[in-house]
């Protein structure tokens, strides 16, 4: 009984999260993101993928026309770097999971840690947010963080959430930059702090590639947890995410790469710019963090953090922008690009650096990013342009199911305006 009871609930969830049927939308301008607008057009949607699309499409008599005359239709948003789902309230400890104690943790899931009931997915997935990176922290003295997730923003548990369990291991680079006004003694202790973070690192990769050596000789041989967690890594099958600002930590970082073989992601990467033609040569991508920063040094100019995403992007480096702050501010990632957009990106650039920038990055390109056939019907309908602050997004759907949009702050102001008409409260 009981495992006939397992069985269907797994199935009640798969149906209850199967792709929504066939309809087809009308009228609104189809921004694709991989080959333009198409003003006045048509989406045709079955089984939860794009069927087909353009001025007109061909759809079978009597299918389902929802008419969007005046509106705008987008790819869904993808936040490429974000701690939904692990973080709630920061101030309330119980309700942060973002990091494992210790240095070394590359088996840590970041995916097996989310909240799906978090009441900050919605407020994400009401702003066009709809794909989501999900990526561990650091402790205090954490350096391999863990695997990072992709997962939608729809479903009852982890599970119905997860698009690719594991995108990747996260590595923190170690900073050694420390205030100048700080004791001599300070400094002598922050530095050997660096220098004992360093060596753990190599000490790690030495391990991990000592483990590889073992399993290819003997696959019987005992299993460890974190460096399994590496192999693929370590094969090229993943990327290692580094997570990095400063100049000294990318030449550092790019070092470890080189030595060591493997596909790197870059992320933060505020002084990115300054290595662009090295990044270009080598095909490393940049997940770019928020514009929203004051300068690394005070004698550079006071846009330099809004001018670096052009400069990666003028150099050919491919390039997805982050929102980098907490989880209850991520529907601003589309602020975030804006931003860019205005100080040499563009705004074509900026919208793809939210959208088939990061699908391409993370590996999902060929279902998600732009509006092309074949991909998944994972989209959103606004009423103005999706970078503006006062577009509102009305309508989205996520694997061609129509998901609510409605969220805390939507109902917050229902009840108040609902206070200042006079309506009694319930």
């Amino acid at each position: 009984m009981k495992r006939f009871s397992i069985l269907a609930f797994a199935l009640i969830s798969t149906l209850a999260n199967a792709a929504g049927g066939e309809f087809v939308l009308s009228g609104a301008d189809l921004h694709t993101v991989s080959h333009g607008v198409i003003e006045k057009g048509e989406i045709l949607v079955r089984d939860g993928k794009i069927a087909a699309l353009g001025a007109r499409v061909d759809a079978p008599a009597g299918v389902q026309r929802i008419a969007l005359d005046g509106k705008q239709v987008y790819p869904g948003l993808i936040a490429s770097d974000s701690l939904l789902g692990l973080t709630e309230v920061d101030a309330v400890r119980a309700t942060v999971d973002m990091a494992e104690s210790g240095a070394i943790n590359p088996n840590a899931r970041a995916l097996v840690a989310i909240d799906a009931d978090s009441e900050l997915l919605p407020v994400a997935r009401s702003n066009g947010v709809l794909t989501v990176h999900v990526v561990p922290r650091p402790s205090e003295d954490g350096l391999l963080t863990g695997q990072s997730a992709l997962v939608k923003l729809d479903g009852w548990t982890w599970e119905d959430m997860s698009l690719v369990a594991s995108v990747g291991v996260h590595l923190a680079w170690p900073s050694t930059r420390t205030p100048p006004w700080l004791p001599a003694q300070a400094q002598e202790k922050a530095a050997e702090a660096a220098r004992r973070k360093f060596a753990a690192i190599d000490t790690a990769f030495r391990e991990a590639r000592s483990y590889q050596a073992a399993r290819k000789q003997n696959p019987q041989s005992p299993t460890d947890l974190r460096w399994e967690a590496m192999l693929p890594v370590l094969e090229g099958k993943q990327p290692l995410f580094v997570h990095a600002n400063e100049a000294v930590q990318i030449r550092e970082a790019l070092a470890l790469a080189q030595r060591e073989k493997l596909r790197l992601v870059l992320v933060g990467g505020m002084d990115a710019w300054h290595f662009a033609d090295t990044l270009k040569a080598r095909g490393i991508p940049v997940i770019l963090g928020s514009s929203h920063q004051l300068p690394q040094r005070r004698w550079e100019s006071y846009d330099s953090v809004y001018t670096a995403a052009g400069k990666l992007a003028a150099a050919g480096v491919r390039l997805a922008i982050a929102n980098e702050g907490g989880a209850s501010d991520e529907r601003n990632l589309p602020y975030q690009a804006a931003s860019y957009a205005a100080f040499g990106l563009g705004r074509d650039a900026a919208l793809r650096a939210i959208t088939l920038g990061p699908a391409e990055i993370l590996g999902v390109d060929q279902r998600l990013g732009s509006l092309d056939v074949g991909k998944d019907a994972t989209l959103f309908v606004a009423d103005g342009d999706a970078l503006e602050n006062f577009t509102k997004v009305e309508r989205a759907w996520i694997q061609g199911r129509e998901v609510d949009m409605s969220n805390k702050q939507t109902r917050l102001y229902e009840k108040y305006r609902g206070k200042y008409q006079g309506k009694p409260r319930n």
